[in-house]
């Protein structure tokens, strides 16, 4: 297989995805199009690759090439800061207006996320929304989203630098875990932002957020503070604030894994002694 036709492979699974969210038109740049047609490939086919080792985890197959870029990548790259604001507003409008599962009949707003789109150096996902989440429509607000946001000052940055989102953009009734249906319907809009954001790192919190994105049914006690990757990017699972609030010692292995993410990043723990 050359090296143009996984760069073709890619896109058909970018605008494979596009679809899914709901688009049905995609605008590309003029100067993106000249760069792809001066990368023109050359006649001899590039050598097959030898196959990559099998991860512990791995996300799901269809979101998954090992070959090339991802389609995020290729997506990301052309996009502008004022284009990767309207990509995440028309998802939260996609979000809003969906009825794909029962969790929109209670729900008082979606909850789709923010903070920083700009490939920020960190982007937080947890389960779904609470209370306090559902009545502003803004993601961790309430006693789990203020721990959130001491762990987040704690590495040196502030809620805007990092993005922080949802498995599931709706709240289910009582705070119950969402279903695993559920969850399929949600992640094409949580896949979508991670494709427009492209962080540096992701932090999964809690057992849910992990095997939402990660399609896995291993646990965060296995799983917390082991690197595993979606889409390329680099992920950190680690015990969501709401656990950690309950049960205090799991903060010390949190910390742990949020100082793996700072040393991955290069960035020097703030307040650790030279």
């Amino acid at each position: 297989m050359s090296e143009w036709t996984s760069i073709i492979d890619d896109v058909i699974d970018h605008v494979n995805l596009l679809k899914e969210l709901g688009e049905r038109s995609v605008e590309i740049d003029p100067a993106v199009l000249r760069s792809l047609s001066a990368a023109a490939p050359s006649v001899a086919a590039a050598p097959p690759r030898p196959a990559s080792a099998p991860r512990p985890v791995t996300p799901s197959a269809a979101f998954e090439k090992p070959r090339g870029n991802p389609p995020a990548v290729l997506a990301a790259a052309a996009l502008t800061p004022e284009a990767r604001r309207k990509a995440l507003s028309d998802i939260a409008a996609q979000a809003e207006a969906c009825s794909a599962c029962v969790l929109h009949e209670k729900r008082t707003k979606s909850v789709p996320g923010q903070g920083n789109p700009d490939s920020p150096d960190v982007m937080f996902i947890g389960e779904a929304p609470g209370y306090d989440e559902d009545q502003q429509g803004l993601a961790f607000v309430g006693a789990a989203g203020q721990l959130l946001t001491k762990m987040i000052a704690a590495m040196g940055y502030t809620r805007d630098q990092v993005f922080i989102a949802n498995i599931c953009k709706c709240r289910p009734p009582g705070n119950r875990t969402p279903l695993p249906e559920e969850m399929q319907k949600c992640l094409p809009f949580l896949r979508g932002q991670i494709g427009v954001i492209r962080p540096k790192v992701i932090v999964l919190l809690g057992g849910t957020a992990i095997k939402g994105l990660l399609d896995t049914q291993v646990g965060v006690t296995r799983l917390q503070g082991q690197w595993t990757s979606y889409e390329g990017i680099p992920v950190m699972p680690t015990f969501h604030p709401s656990y950690l609030l309950r049960f205090e010692p799991a903060k010390r292995d949190a910390w742990h894994a949020l100082k793996l993410v700072l040393a991955h990043l290069g960035r020097p723990v703030p307040g650790a002694s030279k």
